[in-house]
């Protein structure tokens, strides 16, 4: 039986002509640079769990309302199923408070046009440039045994990628 695949989020916030970016320091991702998120808890809305995720890596402050769903993006890694999730995306003009390091992230903002792409997920590249001009993207990759290496990308731009509760 396959198991059930585990909701994800992941907050960007853009300013002018720059994004917001989080060094991962442990778990899950440690070693990459990656927007803001985590797992959505019981009961909890997928746009509430982004803010708290964020909030809880950045101290950063958003409504769930200013964060606008760009992508929807599901991971598969065979060599090691427990990873497989679907990300929620999302990105965020609209904000409270200065990003502060915290025990799992230290964020840098970043030029959008000097994304350090080769110290991301191999993911990032292939999806989050069409964000950046404006696309809302479906998108499904599957990693190699090394959970490292895409083997397989299937991404379609879409005008709406559906609600979000």
């Amino acid at each position: 039986m396959k198991a059930i695949m585990q909701d994800a989020t992941l907050v960007f916030l853009l300013k002018e002509n720059q994004i917001l970016l989080g060094y991962k320091k442990q778990r899950f991702g440690a070693g990459k640079w990656n927007g803001f998120g985590g797992k959505i808890e019981d009961g909890e809305s997928i746009a509430s769990a982004a803010a708290r995720e964020l909030r809880e890596e950045s101290s950063v402050i958003v409504a769930p309302d200013d964060l606008i769903l760009v992508a929807r993006i599901e991971f598969f890694f065979p060599a090691k199923p427990e990873w497989d999730q679907i990300v929620h995306a999302f990105i965020a003009r609209h904000w409270i408070g200065e990003p502060t390091e915290s025990d799992e992230m230290r964020p840098q903002w970043f030029d959008t046009n000097a994304i350090p792409y080769a110290t991301m997920w191999a993911d990032d590249q292939h999806w989050l440039p069409r964000v950046l001009r404006g696309a809302r993207v479906n998108a499904k990759f599957t990693f190699g045994a090394d959970n490292e290496t895409i083997t397989d990308a299937e991404i379609q731009e879409r005008s709406n990628l559906g609600e979000v509760e």
